[in-house]
């Protein structure tokens, strides 16, 4: 069931005040004129605080700065005619007891005529008083035929011929816009190149970034690489080789249900956050990422507000990856955090959001501690697989070794003995070895040389791994996985 019908439904149910949550207001009132008044016979009057009402003659500006006098015309209001009354930023007002207590009175008088109410609303944020009062719907972010249909009449206003392929690859870079910002960035195209074409998308996915960034929740994160950038994982590689089209009309056909992302769990510098990347990167999708800890906000109802919007926009932007790293800093210890049950309420909607998702939204989670996270998240049917991430063996380490000299020395790689090397190296995660080939470049670069693998050697010996300072965490991790609760990810 669509928007309209969702709405449609509620007003002919007779509820009495239905908050719509969007930030798009000139688009919902188009839907409101076209396809619920029209086919209703119903009068729409719109409110704001600053102009009062308008949309009729009679009324314009009435009310003006006065939200008590615009719900005692909804009140006075002649019952003959079904009338919808649209007000705008309403619940900015909920902190009035008097409004609260008027509100409550009008939601008992119009039940018993043709009157609904409908709050605009940019944020949900209803008092406890109002909540057996206010219903709560949202307005999706344009599908991918309105937004077809948008960019059809925008070419035909500009006079502008497109093909079928650009309109449809336009439209796919614009989910996850509004289509004031499709209207935007569309303009913005034509004025810069005089046309629209491939240039395009460029525009519209940098557009994408600022609104992503300006949320401060999610960060639309440049990725550069790919599986070949990763050394080992041929386990996991191969899984994700089998689910690289996934989320292309011909699976859709094929009758395959759409992935729900990975856990990946692994020591620190194991390729985690690598994987994330190059996932995106093959799969040629958005990549999304996640800072859970910015979800907590410090009011009451904050947090489950900001993992709604959350939501909200990588639905919108879909098929997208989005990628959550360090889980376990977040949920960790549950239900032992004193916060009067803020992360909890948090992690159930998050989990309850990823089993029952149904748009292509591939998450992928990272964690490097397992033992403190509830179970529920480990459970079948949270992710589609759970994958541990060793410290690499000795054949990954070389290939790790080759994959960083190729980038840094793409003539001269040849010249290192990366078998030798690997053999040194014992227990160090990538991170570390990486790490290991930048300070000896560092201390080669002082002495005005190249560096060497005799270089190599020494800064791998003056390193500490990971394994040896943390060799606790570091075991019992390894333990958990081999007691087979994880698919190791380097094991075919």
């Amino acid at each position: 069931m669509n928007f309209i019908q969702d709405l449609r439904l509620l007003l002919k149910s007779r509820y009495p005040i239905i908050l719509i949550n969007t930030r798009e207001e000139e688009r919902l009132e188009y839907m409101m004129k076209n396809h619920i008044s029209c086919l209703d016979n119903e009068k729409v009057y719109c409110w704001d605080f600053v102009d009062g009402y308008t949309n009729n003659p009679n009324d314009n500006g009435y009310a003006q700065r006065n939200p008590l006098l615009a719900l005692e015309f909804i009140e006075k209001l002649d019952n003959r005619y079904l009338n919808l009354f649209i007000l705008k930023d309403f619940d900015s007002f909920f902190r009035d007891v008097g409004l609260i207590r008027k509100l409550r009175n009008l939601s008992q008088i119009i039940k018993t005529q043709s009157k609904n109410i409908i709050i605009v609303s940019c944020k949900v944020n209803i008092p406890y008083t109002l909540n057996d009062v206010i219903t709560v719907i949202d307005l999706p972010l344009p599908n991918l035929p309105e937004i077809k249909k948008e960019i059809k009449r925008l070419s035909i206003a500009l006079s502008i011929v497109l093909d079928i392929e650009l309109v449809n690859n336009l439209a796919k870079s614009c989910q996850g816009l509004s289509i004031d910002r499709i209207r935007k960035v569309i303009t913005r195209t034509i004025a810069q190149y005089g046309q629209l074409d491939s240039r395009s998308l460029s525009i519209i996915i940098e557009e994408k970034r600022q609104i992503i960034n300006q949320t401060r929740l999610l960060e639309f994160y440049p990725y550069k690489k790919a599986n070949k950038d990763i050394g080992g994982l041929n386990a996991l590689k191969l899984w994700l080789k089998k689910r690289s089209r996934s989320f292309s009309k011909q699976s859709f056909d094929y009758g395959i249900p759409t992935p729900k992302g990975l856990l990946l769990v692994g020591i620190q510098g194991t390729g985690k956050s690598l994987t994330a990347k190059a996932i995106a990167n093959d799969w040629t999708l958005p990549l999304l990422r996640l800072d859970i800890g910015k979800l907590f906000g410090g009011l009451v109802g904050e947090s489950e507000s900001k993992m709604r919007e959350m939501v909200t926009i990588a639905e919108g932007l879909s098929p997208c990856v989005l990628w959550i790293d360090e889980i376990d800093k977040a949920f960790s210890n549950l239900y032992s955090q004193g916060d009067s049950g803020t992360s909890a309420r948090v992690f159930g909607t998050f989990i309850t959001w990823l089993s029952e998702k149904t748009t292509p939204v591939f998450v992928v989670a990272t964690a490097n501690t397992i033992q403190n996270l509830p179970s529920e998240m480990l459970r079948k049917g949270r992710f589609d697989e759970i994958f541990f991430l060793d410290l690499p063996n000795n054949e990954e380490r070389e290939l790790i070794f080759q994959i960083h000299l190729k980038r840094i020395r793409p003539q001269s790689w040849q010249n290192y003995n990366t078998k030798q090397l690997s053999l040194l190296c014992n227990k160090f995660s990538g991170a570390e070895i990486e790490q290991a080939i930048v300070e000896s470049m560092h201390t080669a670069f002082s002495e005005e040389r190249e560096f060497s693998t005799e270089d190599i050697k020494i800064a791998l010996g003056q390193f500490v791994p990971l394994a040896y300072t943390d060799k606790e965490q570091v075991e019992n991790l390894q333990a958990w996985a081999a007691s087979g609760r994880a698919r190791n990810a380097s094991l075919q």
